[in-house]
This record gives structure tokens, C-alpha cells and sequence, in this order.
């Protein structure tokens, strides 16, 4: 099953949409192979964006001041850096970039320092115990990097903090808690994040249901990282661990009741909120808790023979590789998101909140021990439809109809689906827009373009729609 469930329904010819070109810079990769790698980067203190574009000879950096004007420019072989890829990079307070070099199994890390004033580099090798561990995921914060990886065998997230080519290290120990699953069996920490393995969420980002729908996921804010668990579905368990004081503490949200042994709940973590779903076949329950006192600030509920006046788009399904239909009915969302993974995905706009309720394609896993240690096996997916509608909200927790626009994340979708000469595209949240950078294959260069919000000032098109994005109305065809 292919993970990524997006979709493009054009409706008019072919457009650029609210997007500009910022800059361009020759680049010239000779020929394109697994080294080939483009970043673009924000010194989130200098506001400088970097671009750091390697192939297997050498490593460029361009240095861009906040107006993104060309400042500076660095080429330098890539010496004694085979078989190792870029995983990350921090900035000192000098405004140098850092680069963090590793390879597959991360049993070498090299980090790399560049001076672009006297174009020189400084190189360190990082003995890294990491690959004898677990790596979950990684976070680029406060222009910092970071690596989360998970004790094989002890109840620990181990958090390594790279910084001005020094490597602190964070163990929080998960012993004192207690896991249960739906039958209230007790479970081991350990295998609650193997049966449910750790998905990262992009905190500014919109999140697609692919990765909201995981039982597990892991956020990063400011300087806290928030593991929220939903394996059991009669709550939420949050872990809150915190990098300035080393703490780790938790916090439970209880899931509205719902008296079915069959039902499906998970919830998303966003700004200060837990967002739960919970469903049956015969019923829908949406609340929204405050994330700091647990008091619930709204409830949705739709039974089956309900009409969901909390929705703002169709009840829509989508099997892979074919067009989107509408559901008639409560009814028949709700039978077909019970035999799905359920989730909620949460993205604010300078309006709105917006919503995503649905569920994805389940996976099922077959586990097995060895010496005590729980792994898992081969995979069967019970379905092959997603189902999902969406709805929007105000800053007051009440749905509203709101007619939205493309965002500037559709905006990019469509132009890579158009443009198929685009290679080694990356994306960049800078001040009020997106910057989308990329290899033209064409014209052998490096380009950045600046995509908003909206349509063109001066056209009227219908949206975009992509179904890990919010949209407006469009047409869909009803089984």
C-alpha cells in the first residue's frame, strides 16, 4: 500500500498559482544518484536562509540575508564523506552552519563545521552509540539538531542534542508509568511503541491522515518534545519531556464513553488543545481539551441516522488509484471507517482551525518474540478505502462554513505535478510564505520559489483539492 494518499482533481487548465521566483543559482549536477541531495535551511535567530546542495564530489552552501539577497557562497570538495548523507545541521552564534554527516545504520557521524567568511571547514568524528539503538525520528529546533531513539531493551527515549559540535545526551526512563491496553491487560512500554510504532508530527505543517492515524506520534514545541499515546482507546496518554530540566511527566485525557467494545478513538496534539475522535458504527464523538487543565471546551456528537452539522466538506471515500465518491449518508461513513485506522489531523490558518476526520487502510501485524523481545512480521492490510470529511472551525471551538482557499501547500503540489523536470525539491516555511527550492534538470540550475495562500490576485479558478490538505467544495461522484 502506497503511504502517501495524495491526490490532485484539476479543474482548469494549467496554472502557476500564487507563486514567484525568488532567485536561481547554476548548479550543475552531472549525473543524479543516491548522494545527490538539496536542503534549504532558516538561521531561525538571523532569519538567513541557507541552501546546502551536495552531490558525490563536492558540498555547495549559498548564504541568503532575510531579504533573500545572495550573500555568500561556498563550494568545497566532499572529502572523506562517502557513503555518509546530510541528517542534519545547527547554527552557531556566529551564524555558521553545521553539518551533520552519518551513514545508514549511524554508526559514523562526522560533523562538519564551515566558516563561509574565510571559506574553510573544521571536521569531528561523533562515536556514536546510536547505532546499537533503535532511531525513532529526528527534529531540526531552535537551530539545534536532534536524534529521539529508543533503548533496545529498557524503557528509554534517549534524546541526543547536537550543538556547536557537541553532543549532549538525554535518557528518560519509562519504568514508573503504567500501560494498559483495552482490556486493561498491563503492558510494558517497550512493546506499546513496537506494536505502535513512533510517528513524528510536523507541528507547522499540515499532517495527512496517513501519519495521524498512528497510535503513537511524537511532537516537538519549543523546547519539549510531547509523546501522546492512543493504543488504548479509552484515553489519551500524553509524556511531556522537557530539555531544559530533564523532567518527564504525564498527563491523561479520558476518551468520551461510548459503550462498544469495538470502538475506535486516537486524538492530535495542537496548540495547547487534544483533539479526540471516537466512533462506532452507530456514532461520531469530536472533543476539544484544554491541553493544561483538561477541561473539555467542545463536544460534537452525530449518531448514524444523524446528518454531521459540525462538517464543512462531503463525506468522501477513496479507494487507491481511484476517484474520489461521496457517501450518502452518516450511516455509511461510520461502517466504513470501522474497519479503518480512525485519526484527526489538526492545521490553523490566520482564520481558522481546520479539521480532518477519518480513517485509513488498517494494517495488521503478526508479532513474535526472541529472548524476551517482541519484533513484528508480515503485514496485511484489511481494506484498501480512506474515508474522511473535513470541518472548520473558529477561535471559539464552533464549526463554521468558511469557503477556503488553496493553500500554499496546494499551490506547490500542483506545480510538481505539472512540472516533472523538477528534482530535489525541499520546502521552507519562512515568514508569511512557503519557499519551494529545487534542481532544474532543464535549465541546470538551483531555484527557489516563493508560494502563498489563495488564487492569483487577478484570476478566478476553482481550488485545488488534494485530500491531505483542506479545501472548499468540489464535484465527486456518488456510488
Amino acid at each position: 500500500m502506497k503511504k502517501l494518499l495524495l491526490f490532485f482533481l484539476i479543474f482548469n487548465k494549467s496554472v502557476l498559482l500564487s507563486q514567484t521566483v525568488l532567485n536561481s543559482y547554476p548548479l550543475d549536477f552531472k549525473k543524479f544518484d543516491e548522494s545527490n541531495m538539496i536542503l534549504n535551511v532558516e538561521n531561525t535567530i538571523t532569519h538567513d536562509v541557507f541552501v546546502f546542495a551536495t552531490n558525490t564530489e563536492n558540498i555547495t552552501i549559498l548564504k541568503y540575508n532575510s531579504a533573500l539577497f545572495l550573500k555568500n557562497e561556498f563550494t568545497v570538495p566532499r572529502t572523506n564523506l562517502e557513503d555518509h548523507s546530510i541528517i542534519g545541521y545547527s547554527f552557531s552564534e556566529d551564524g555558521n552552519p553545521t553539518l551533520y554527516w552519518a551513514t545508514d545504520d549511524y554508526k559514523s557521524i562526522l560533523v562538519v563545521k564551515y566558516y563561509l567568511e574565510g571559506k574553510t571547514y573544521k571536521m569531528l568524528r561523533y562515536n556514536s552509540p546510536i547505532s546499537s539503538q533503535f532511531v525513532i525520528t529526528t527534529f531540526q529546533k531552535n537551530n539545534l539538531f536532534y536524534i529521539v531513539t529508543r533503548h533496545i531493551s529498557q524503557p528509554e527515549l534517549i534524546v541526543y542534542v547536537f550543538k556547536n559540535g557537541i553532543v549532549e545526551e538525554k535518557a528518560f526512563d519509562f519504568s514508573a508509568y503504567t500501560f494498559q491496553n483495552r482490556k486493561t491487560q498491563p503492558l510494558t512500554f517497550n512493546q506499546v511503541i513496537i506494536e505502535n510504532p513512533i510517528e513524528k508530527i510536523e507541528v507547522e505543517e499540515y499532517n495527512p491522515l496517513f501519519k495521524s492515524t498512528k497510535k503513537s506520534k511524537i511532537y516537538m514545541l519549543n523546547n519539549h518534545i510531547f509523546l501522546t499515546l492512543d493504543h488504548n482507546p479509552n484515553k489519551t496518554q500524553v509524556f511531556d519531556i522537557n530539555l531544559e530540566t530533564n523532567d518527564l511527566s504525564e498527563k491523561n485525557f479520558t476518551q468520551s464513553v461510548i459503550n462498544n467494545p469495538r470502538k475506535l478513538s486516537n486524538s492530535f496534539l495542537y496548540n495547547d488543545k487534544i483533539y479526540q475522535i471516537n466512533a462506532t458504527q452507530n456514532e461520531l464523538l469530536f472533543d476539544i481539551k484544554d491541553y493544561n487543565s483538561g477541561e473539555t471546551l467542545k463536544s460534537y456528537k452525530a449518531m448514524k441516522n444523524d446528518t454531521i452539522r459540525f462538517k464543512s466538506s462531503p463525506l468522501l471515500i477513496q479507494g487507491e488509484n481511484q476517484k474520489t465518491k461521496e457517501l450518502k449518508n452518516t450511516s455509511k461513513f461510520l461502517q466504513r471507517l470501522s474497519y479503518l485506522d480512525a485519526g484527526i489531523s489538526v492545521f490553523k490558518n490566520s482564520q481558522n482551525t481546520l479539521v480532518t476526520l477519518g480513517g485509513i487502510p488498517r494494517i495488521e501485524k503478526v508479532y513474535y518474540t526472541i529472548n524476551d523481545e517482541l519484533f513484528t512480521s508480515d503485514y496485511t492490510q484489511t481494506s484498501s478505502e480512506t474515508v474522511f470529511f473535513e470541518s472548520t472551525l473558529n477561535q471559539d471551538n464552533e464549526f463554521t462554513k468558511f469557503e477556503q482557499q488553496p493553500f500554499a501547500l496546494d499551490n506547490i503540489n500542483y506545480f510538481l505535478d505539472q512540472n516533472r523536470k523538477v528534482t530535489l525539491p525541499n520546502i521552507l516555511k519562512f515568514k508569511n510564505f512557503y519557499i519551494l527550492g529545487y534542481y532544474d534538470n532543464a535549465t541546470k540550475q538551483y531555484i527557489m520559489r516563493k508560494f502563498t495562500d489563495g488564487f492569483p490576485p487577478e484570476e478566478s479558478l476553482n481550488p485545488i483539492i488534494n485530500k491531505a490538505v483542506f479545501s472548499k467544495s468540489f464535484p465527486v461522484d456518488k456510488p
